[in-house]
């Protein structure tokens, strides 16, 4: 199984946290790692020695209409569609912040329908995740991909959105692009204004069960609980997902034991 591995930052994300996720990442993990941002990444040198799996993308370059979402959208305020008002007591929120996680929605679809053709699968994840032990494809044959699954997914229960931190998607599934080009749509038509909510979340979601009510199966790898359930399932054996102001000025995620173990090791 040959995987690509997908997350999107830009420059001051990089300097706040993504700087160890390269660095973390290519001393764990041995896959191709793609990296979209929309600005000038200033990596340190820990190239020298990656350069061969490491590609990178201007994600205004090569997905233009993220740019025309993102300009069209800039100044909405985050709060919810009119029609759903009444289900909020909150007017703000990342919730209704549909420009902020609009990004690695263009990044995941783009690679999905154009420069996927040498993989089996691609696995799109935060860039605010810290690796700390080495996995293979064994691993994920093992414990995150499904036979016959489009996707394998973080679920928190019915009444709660998923953990979008971490997809998985079978590239060789019959599925899996017609989904990839039903997420973009909800972005470039402006469609994710017509739902409950706006995050990346809800929206994968949506779209999600939209495909499951037509037959097409997923894989939910979460535990069906809210919270941290990336650092409950078998990934917090494998990488942090440090989620959070606190969390990242500290290192770690409080609920990954696993992480914090390593980190008191290594120190």
């Amino acid at each position: 199984m040959k995987i690509a591995v997908v997350t999107t930052f830009n420059n001051k994300l990089y300097k706040e946290y993504a700087y160890k996720f390269i660095q973390t990442y290519f001393d764990h993990w041995p896959w191709d790692l793609h990296v979209y941002s929309e600005d000038q990444i200033h990596y340190n040198s820990i190239f020298t020695r990656t350069k061969e799996r490491f590609f990178e993308y201007n994600t205004f370059e090569e997905v233009p209409d993220c740019k025309s979402f993102v300009e069209r959208n800039k100044d909405k305020p985050h709060v919810p569609p009119k029609q759903f008002e009444k289900m909020w007591r909150q007017v703000k929120g990342f919730r209704h912040d549909g420009v902020r996680f609009s990004y690695k929605v263009y990044a995941y679809t783009d690679f999905i329908l154009n420069k996927s053709e040498n993989y089996d699968a691609v696995i799109c994840i935060d860039a605010d995740s810290w690796f700390f032990k080495e996995i293979g494809s064994g691993f994920i044959k093992e414990h995150i991909s499904k036979p016959g699954c489009m996707m394998s997914y973080l679920g928190r229960g019915p009444t709660y959105h998923s953990e979008a931190g971490f997809l998985f998607f079978d590239l060789n599934h019959t599925h899996t692009k017609n989904y990839a080009e039903q997420m973009k749509k909800m972005y470039d038509e402006d469609l994710i204004y017509k739902i409950p909510e706006q995050h990346d979340s809800y929206v994968w979601d949506y779209v999600r069960e939209k495909f499951e009510a037509k037959g097409v199966s997923t894989n939910n790898i979460g535990d069906g609980r809210t919270g941290h359930v990336q650092a409950r399932s078998v990934l917090g054996k494998v990488y942090d997902h440090v989620k959070g102001r606190k969390p990242k000025k500290r290192g770690f995620s409080v609920e990954n034991s696993k992480a914090i173990k390593q980190i008191n090791k290594d120190n």
